[in-house]
């Protein structure tokens, strides 16, 4: 039997996961399984049906993307997503070039240029305003050192993760666990 796959922007966690099942099963639709910016399908919904589900996803905060290149996109941010707040970085054997031209069986060549194309910005980019998000949401918690963090994200050094973040928020580590405010972002707006 031949599946459809639905992508979905804007899905980065597993309560999203959980919501977009939940509107699909409330259409009817035979899941096969639903991850991170991506549901798959048994049947093809009809236009109408496709429609509705793409509203009813809509005021759920989700996006259903019919462009093929803004898929791959969306595609490449859930795997780092996935992988930097979900994953363990320090258990990770490959760089992420690696994991992302063998889990989308493309090459990084093009996924980054396509990536740089759309987002206007690189990879790169992306993947260490994650990292620095993960290392906000573990410095605001704080139950670990800065030292396990930095092995926990696969951070070469306490000094390089200090030196990023700093780049990145302007503060460095320390000065951001003394702040009261909330200062994080929402991964869907990174």
């Amino acid at each position: 039997m031949e599946t459809t796959a639905l992508y979905i922007k804007n899905m980065v966690c597993p309560r999203c996961i959980k919501a977009v099942r939940q509107v699909l099963e409330q259409h009817g639709q035979d899941i096969v399984d639903v991850s991170l910016g991506k549901a798959v399908l048994n049947t093809f919904p009809g236009a109408g049906e496709l429609d509705a589900i793409a509203r009813a996803l809509g005021d759920e905060g989700f996006i259903l993307l019919d462009d093929r290149k803004q898929q791959i996109v969306e595609s490449i941010k859930n795997i780092i997503v996935e992988t930097v707040h979900y994953g363990d970085l320090d258990e990770l054997n490959q760089n992420f070039s690696t994991l992302l031209s063998g889990r989308l069986q493309k090459d990084y060549h093009l996924l980054s240029k396509l990536f740089s194309e759309v987002e206007s910005t690189t990879i790169e980019q992306y993947i260490i305003h994650q990292k620095i998000e993960k290392v906000k949401e573990l410095l605001a918690y704080g139950e670990l050192t800065l030292s396990e963090i930095s092995y926990k994200l696969g951070y070469s050094s306490v000094a390089h993760l200090s030196a990023q973040f700093k780049k990145v928020t302007g503060l460095t580590p320390s000065q951001f666990r003394q702040l009261k405010e909330e200062k994080r972002k929402p991964l869907d707006k990174i």
